[in-house]
């Protein structure tokens, strides 16, 4: 996706660490939980705990006035799952600076890259007032397969009104911790809101929150404006004076302190991507939250 002109800047990676240790013994790029023969080191402990010849540590052995024998443990690294689990309802066909499913397409093909490359799964589950199952990927590794989920996002109709496909998105994921980036404009009711972060709250969840300035700070201070509720309740014609376009501003920074609030006990403070994607700065957020 990288060829089109559409304010991405996706020739970066995503760095992302997962706030708890993965285990399993399958090799990856993160601290697990498992200590084995491959890895950091960690630290040395009896050949009885770990009977491994292999690793045994003769200048620490020789030191031991018990005449122990000790073995070097290592601390094993392993791969994650990582999740994009992207809005689809008709809210997100608003175009201003930028084409809001283009952003999310961009973003899912670029986490898709970075996780592929390390050696982790990566899925993604559509969602609008139910699972979109033709537009969602079990976890793989295979990095062909998960560039053409991606794509196929960044193609997909919007035209279903609500998202509460989330709740059952988050069923579909209980089990073993994962890292999920929830990417939406969150134009929903209070109530699914925190519905779906509280079904989440076992993993290590980011909110990405699509936006764009021309919603706001773009909007003239003086004119006519044609409104156009994307959820189906029509259009309206609005006459733009200063005041209003204070008070309209206003919401909009309300309406994302609020999912700040409402997501805060369950995810990561929400990552705002408006106009274009910057992977630099999203790395910066999830290094720093």
């Amino acid at each position: 996706m990288s060829g089109r002109d559409d304010g991405v800047n996706d020739t970066a990676d995503i760095l992302y660490l997962p706030r708890w240790r993965p285990g399993g013994h399958r090799i990856g790029a993160h601290r697990g939980r498992e200590a084995g023969g491959l890895g950091t080191f960690r630290d040395q402990v009896s050949f009885a705990r770990l009977p491994d010849a292999r690793r045994i540590d003769l200048r620490a052995s020789l030191r031991d006035p018990f005449e122990g024998v000790f073995v070097r443990r290592f601390e094993a690294r392993s791969p994650v799952e990582t999740w994009a689990l992207v809005d689809l309802s008709a809210s997100m066909r608003f175009r201003g600076r930028a084409d809001r499913l283009g952003l999310a397409g961009a973003f899912c093909a670029v986490l898709a890259r970075s996780a592929t490359r390390i050696g982790d799964g990566f899925g993604v589950l559509a969602c609008d007032r139910t699972l979109r199952e033709d537009l969602s990927l079990p976890a793989t590794r295979h990095r062909a397969a998960a560039q053409a989920a991606a794509a196929r996002i960044g193609e997909a109709a919007c035209e279903g009104r609500g998202a509460e496909g989330f709740v059952e998105a988050a069923r579909r994921l209980a089990g073993r911790p994962k890292l999920i980036f929830l990417v939406s404009d969150f134009r929903w009711p209070e109530p699914l809101i925190e519905a779906v972060f509280s079904a989440l709250a076992l993993h290590d969840v980011t909110p990405v929150l699509l936006a764009d300035s021309a919603e706001d700070e773009g909007l003239p201070n003086w004119g006519l404006v044609e409104l156009d509720d994307l959820e189906g309740a029509g259009r309206r014609l609005v006459f733009l004076r200063p005041s209003l376009r204070r008070r309209w501003i206003a919401r909009e920074a309300e309406r994302a302190e609020r999912l700040r609030r409402i997501c805060t006990p369950f995810a990561r403070p929400p990552f705002r991507l408006a106009d274009r994607f910057d992977a630099e700065a999203l790395s910066r957020h999830l290094m720093t939250t």
